[in-house]
């Protein structure tokens, strides 16, 4: 069975940054893509960034370019989303999401396996 399980979310200032972490199990194989998606209240989850098991190609969506990064170590099967310069509207649930395929692609439909979510609040 396989179990997303986030961590790192929290309460930051704005400017400040944080670590997300998803740690992966139960998968058959390890070539599996990895994403973030986040969902602020009363809106739609959303894209945030994705990664291909190699870690070779990255995903991000445009508002997070140059703030946010994705890595992935597959020894610890962990995969993460560092966050630097953190504005209000970033606040939202984090979800970490994965899929058995080789596509890095922001659509929501595409992954199976999900977390169940961090918060993150990034106060002004």
């Amino acid at each position: 069975q396989v179990q997303l399980v986030e961590s790192g979310g929290g309460l930051v200032q704005a400017g400040g940054s944080l670590r997300l972490s998803c740690a992966a199990s139960g998968f058959a194989s390890s070539t599996y893509t990895m994403a973030w998606f986040r969902q602020a209240p009363g809106k739609e989850r959303e894209f945030v960034a994705a990664i291909n098991w190699r870690g070779s190609i990255i995903f991000l969506e445009d508002s997070v370019k140059g703030r946010f990064t994705i890595s992935r170590d597959n020894a610890k099967s962990t995969v993460y989303l560092q966050m630097n310069s953190l504005k209000p509207e970033d606040t939202a649930v984090y979800y970490c999401a994965a899929h058995l395929g080789t596509v890095v692609t922001g659509t929501r439909e595409t992954y199976r396996d999900w977390g169940q979510g961090t918060q993150v609040t990034v106060s002004s």
